[in-house]
């Protein structure tokens, strides 16, 4: 074999194994098996033992890492790290945002990212390939770990694309809660003490000067921002797109909104579902989303003006764990809560705590009668963060995660990529039930406030209603003769059920309980596509090309309008005389739009987002979000998006400016 043709061979394998890294460890879609990759890595193995010369540090064989002992060198940042300022009030957050309006003119929008509870890393990129890997430090200098990092699969070693030729990636190195559970089993089994938390667990590995022993630990990458000399994009949220192009591991959950309020949403709701993530986050962060906005707002001595870090608040107390329950939430998970000896904490008296899943109480090793550590923060549902070993009862059972629904005794599923377990039995499950009827009665639904959650279980358990629809054939003598309610009370909620037939589509398809359909989402589905019918007839596709939608939610929408049971509520309520379409829907002036799919992007001079939106619906337009093929026309207005014009063009979709658009419509 001749020596270039070596040297081909070499670079196809490293190409083809690079691929295959992304598509298992990135995209979770591998294209061949374990043991056909092996292969491919051992022939590049054996390949590159016998010609030394072609060695490349960026080759996929180096992520089993070196047994060099070399002590850390360090390297000055080009960028500075410095530190986000941490804040735990909504009242820090509107003082934040009016800081930022004071000094910048134009529209703000807010990005929502989770803050990860890892180690920060700066990995700076030449030619595509990885060149070096810096710790923050003390913000300044950190420590050169460029190996140790090469050793993380879902840090990609070289990436594909149309890229700046040296940029640096900022991100959060951690590891989940499965991979620390099994970490801390492998450190116990050598008589190793186990780590407190994943995040000291990452920590740790990073300090490690055997790189090999770094890879067994399979730590994550999340890239959460790009800089550049060059200019990408002006959006953060942009960037990330981009980068996501270019193979790197960005977070799952990023947020653009228009107001601190959307912000404030966004933060109640994560402080909750937070403990269905398969990793640790200690807040939520918050960033200007155009970076020349970010530059007119620059820098304090310590932090940017432009992000803050919202932190939850924990605070801790020691007790005794009696017994376990299984409770099961409106969408079907199972969330496991401890019972405790009452304790006092953050104000109140504490006697429950959630242990969210399965691998926090794995993780935890928790026995029946344990000394637990209780953390609260805020009105966050009080939780157990640790155990004292030392006054464990030698003969306590461990805590077992159950197999079947304790309300239905339904075998429980695992949620993919998730640590929650659900039951499937969504019709049948009373608690369930229970929990979608309180939801849909709650002020952000359908605001029937008068009727309480005792009052819904008690219509429940007696046969009154069984499904949202059944409130409204409710009468004054279903209700007057319940426990506790008299005549006035009964004409009360009667009142109020009926002024609820007034909610708008968005609230209605919120109140509806729909699997990963928010306010927000609820809100742009009613907004771009104007009425249920529309929305039970659009196709997975379709949704996705809506702003904000990504598959996931899609398939739930999808999946939800196509079962009977739903379809029949639907009709129900339609004949009930719910508001199922947008009043743009039911107003159109003139259709001198002629159905076509219209998307306005930049600053326009004569209508705000929204005004834009209802318009085109009102001379007979359709609204979109988003480029698509099916696109017609795009209003092109001040600092429009380089990369949507560019998308335009390709997709040949006609632009027109503001004043076009206003004589079409004979303004």
């Amino acid at each position: 074999m001749l020596k270039i043709e070596i040297a081909e061979k070499i670079t196809e394998l490293r190409n083809t194994l690079h691929h295959h890294n992304h598509r298992y460890y990135i995209l979770n879609d591998p294209e061949i098996s374990d043991y056909q990759f092996d292969i491919l890595m051992n022939e590049l193995i054996a390949l590159e033992r016998q010609h030394p010369e072609f060695y490349d540090s960026n080759s996929p064989t180096q992520r089993v890492g070196s047994d060099l002992s070399n002590e850390f060198k360090q390297a000055t940042h080009k960028f500075p790290m410095i530190s986000l300022s941490n804040i735990y009030s909504e009242n820090e957050l509107f003082d934040f945002d009016r800081r930022i309006k004071q000094i910048v003119d134009h529209d703000v929008k807010y990005v929502c990212e989770l803050k990860y509870d890892g180690l920060s890393i700066s990995i700076i990129y030449e030619n595509g390939k990885i060149k070096q890997a810096v710790t923050r430090g003390d913000g300044v200098k950190g420590d050169i770990v460029t190996q140790n990092v090469r050793t993380i699969r879902t840090v990609p070693l070289v990436i594909y694309g149309n890229f700046p030729k040296q940029f640096e990636v900022r991100g959060e190195i951690f590891l989940t809660h499965n991979k620390f559970l099994k970490l801390n089993e492998i450190r116990i089994a050598n008589n190793e003490k186990p780590f407190a938390n994943p995040r000291n667990a990452a920590s740790g590995s990073m300090k490690l000067l055997d790189s090999r022993e770094v890879a067994q630990r399979d730590l994550d990458c999340f890239v959460y921002n790009i800089l550049t000399e060059e200019q990408l994009t002006d959006s953060h949220c942009n960037n990330i797109e981009l980068a996501k192009q270019w193979g790197f591991n960005v977070p799952k959950v990023m947020t653009r909104v228009n107001t601190i309020e959307e912000v404030i949403e966004f933060i109640h709701k994560w402080e909750h579902e937070r403990y269905q993530l398969p990793y640790d986050i200690d807040g939520i962060v918050v960033k200007v989303d155009s970076l020349l906005q970010q530059e007119e707002l620059g820098l304090t001595a310590k932090s940017p003006r432009w992000a803050v870090a919202y932190k939850y608040k924990p605070e801790s107390a020691t007790t005794k764990l009696l017994s376990v329950d299984f409770q099961v939430g409106r969408t079907g998970i199972v969330t496991p809560v401890a019972n405790l000896e009452p304790v006092f904490l953050a104000g109140t008296t504490v006697k429950r705590a959630s242990l969210h899943n399965e691998s926090i109480i794995n993780s935890l090793d928790l026995h029946y009668n344990d000394t637990v550590f209780v953390e609260k923060g805020g009105e966050i549902i009080p939780k157990i963060v640790d155990i004292d070993k030392t006054k464990r009862n030698s003969n306590s059972d461990k805590v077992i995660f159950i197999k079947n629904c304790p309300e239905c005794k339904t075998l429980l599923q695992k949620i993919e990529g998730e640590a929650a377990y659900y039951c499937p039995n969504e019709e049948n499950c009373p608690p369930q039930i229970i929990e979608r009827l309180i939801h849909f009665t709650t002020r952000k639904a359908m605001n029937i406030e008068t009727l309480g959650d005792e009052t819904i279980q008690l219509l429940y358990k007696t046969g009154l209603i069984k499904n949202v629809a059944d409130f409204y054939t409710l009468k004054i003598s279903d209700l007057s003769n319940l426990e506790r309610l008299g005549e006035k009370s009964a004409q009360n909620i009667i009142n109020s059920i009926q002024q609820s037939k007034e909610v708008p589509l968005e609230r209605l398809l919120f109140a509806l309980g729909i699997k990963h359909v928010g306010e927000n989402i609820a809100k742009i589905i009613a907004r771009s596509l104007g009425s249920i019918k529309k929305i039970s007839e659009t196709t997975i596709e379709e949704l996705t090309q809506i702003q904000d939608i990504g598959l996931q939610i899609a398939n739930s929408i999808h999946s939800f309008f196509r079962k009977a049971e739903n379809m029949q509520i639907i009709e129900r309520l339609t004949n009930y005389g719910l508001q199922i379409e947008t009043s743009q829907t039911k107003t159109v002036i003139e259709n001198k739009l002629n159905g076509l799919r219209i998307l306005a992007t930049g600053k326009l001079l004569n209508f705000s987002r929204d005004e834009i939106l209802h318009t085109i619906e009102q001379f007979g337009g359709k609204p979109v979000t988003s480029i698509s093929k099916q696109t017609d026309l795009i209003i092109v207005g001040e600092n429009a998006g380089e990369s949507k014009l560019s998308k335009a063009k390709d997709l040949n979709i006609k632009l027109i400016n503001e004043q076009t658009f206003l004589k079409m419509i004979g303004k």
